[in-house]
């Protein structure tokens, strides 16, 4: 046994040299547990047991013979914030448009522009660098919508970054929009996954990636029977971006009759849709994937997360962070954007009135960025709460901070008063990835050199 807290070189060292064995035990204790599951709800001062790379128990007292104790108490240990749709590729461009004002501006300047000239080490660059970011903030599955595979060696250079950073994620593969490319896609699909997620029990998984309408980037982008083939194929599910307005409602209409919606199917965005396809999202089970803060600063549509819309039809979302040329890159600020919009109109529809306004909650939120999240993703059954059985993709979140103390709803200490700073260690897989507020085996002076290096080449060689 190996007792000490959460911030310990000596716990971190005990865990990092046992981390191949499949049979190493790390058991948390003391910590206030936001376990995100139905059954078990919020838990005081309860033990967690990780097993190699899965949480085998949780309850009060059990056994340490042979665990590395991680002493956590005055902390908040929960679930892993969870991804539903990031452009990785693009992070070197990081608030490069921050006021953009439209998606045309967004198209044109990134997707007909700056793509255009990124070369396989670009997409591995920016990938890498989203996934890193994402850990740092408490994101431990990602789903990176990668719509730039000009060559098959652009994905390949993707999923690679995915695999050296250690995060969760999911490669919905896509090709471009505009510009020169191999037209490798959608026929590459069985290629990466013959090569890179033939496993059952892995980290990484894939998606096909696809648009709504043809409206963006022509017909062979679109989604519709001939790709949901190709998915239904190779057993893979399908994120579909760019879900708004009347065109995507008529779209959606004709896929319900085509029989191709179901829950293996993400719709991104889904805003300015019309009730008939509301409803035959609903009745099929199809996911969605909202994007609160590209919904409302961009003005995709309505500019309206649809919320409300989302959870009348009986869906309940996932969370996504979309672009970052213009927007943030964690979960707590969409969590609380997603908060306050619909609060806020919620209060505001029924202003006068004597009827009661139908707000969501933190725990709304918390669910959507966590468990649903996971269920958007394809990943209901591997992560999104602590459950005995699910792996070992979890946070610990300091209560006893300046900005969080005292502790008195930890929900509403996640969604409302943490920060990236608050984390101390994530783990994915029962792997530690950061560590007393540190993200490991980063050298970042060679990072940002990468980056550096990879964002002068893009903006120069788009601008020749």
């Amino acid at each position: 046994m190996i007792a000490s807290g959460t911030t310990s070189p000596a716990v971190l060292e005990q865990l990092q040299r046992r981390s191949a064995d499949p049979k190493r035990r790390v058991l948390f204790t003391g910590a206030t547990l936001v376990t995100m599951d139905p059954a078990s709800g919020v838990l005081d001062g309860a033990d967690l047991l990780v097993e190699g790379d899965t949480i085998t128990a949780i309850g009060s007292d059990l056994s340490r013979d042979g665990a590395v104790v991680v002493d956590a108490t005055g902390t908040i240990l929960m679930p892993g914030f969870v991804d539903t749709h990031r452009h990785a590729w693009e992070t070197q461009l990081r608030r490069i448009m921050p006021d953009v004002d439209d998606l045309g501006a967004y198209v044109m300047s990134t997707l007909a522009g700056y793509a255009t000239v990124y070369r396989p080490n670009d997409m591995y660059t920016g990938t890498k660098l989203a996934a890193l970011t994402a850990i740092d903030s408490g994101i431990t599955c990602m789903l990176d919508f990668s719509h730039n595979s000009r060559t098959p060696e652009h994905s390949d250079a993707a999923v690679q970054a995915l695999i050296d950073t250690g995060i969760r994620g999911v490669h919905a593969s896509m090709g471009p929009h505009f510009g020169d490319w191999a037209k490798q896609w959608p026929g590459d699909l069985a290629r990466l996954k013959d090569t890179y997620f033939s496993g059952d029990d892995q980290l990484l998984t894939l998606r096909l990636a696809a648009l709504a309408t043809d409206e963006i980037a022509g017909p062979a982008l679109a989604f519709g029977p001939e790709l949901a083939c190709a998915a239904q194929e190779l057993g893979i599910g399908v994120s579909v971006d760019a879900v708004f307005g009347a065109s995507s409602s008529k779209a959606i209409g004709q896929w319900a009759k085509d029989g191709i919606l179901g829950a293996e199917v993400t719709l991104i965005h889904a805003t300015g849709l019309t009730p008939a396809a509301w409803k035959a999202i609903g009745e099929s089970g199809t996911t969605i994937a909202l994007a609160p803060t590209s919904d409302a600063q961009i003005g995709l549509e309505t500019a309206i997360p649809a919320i409300d819309e989302a959870l009348s039809a009986g869906v309940r979302p996932g969370l996504s962070i979309d672009v970052e040329v213009a927007l943030v890159s964690d979960m707590f600020t969409q969590m609380r954007a997603l908060h306050a919009i619909q609060r806020m109109r919620a209060v505001n529809a029924v202003h006068g009135t004597d009827q009661q306004p139908a707000r969501i909650t933190t725990h709304d939120v918390l669910d959507f960025a966590t468990l649903q999240g996971a269920r958007t993703n394809g990943l209901a059954g591997v992560t999104g709460s602590l459950t005995a059985g699910k792996k070992a993709d979890l946070l610990v979140i300091q209560a006893e901070d300046l900005n969080n103390m005292p502790l008195n709803d930890p929900i509403g200490t996640v969604v409302l008063g943490s920060e990236a700073r608050n984390i101390s260690a994530v783990l994915i897989n029962g792997e530690v990835r950061k560590w007393n507020g540190q993200v490991l085996g980063v050298d970042l002076p060679a990072l940002r050199d990468e980056v550096h290096a990879s964002r002068e080449y893009v903006l120069n060689t788009q601008a020749a």
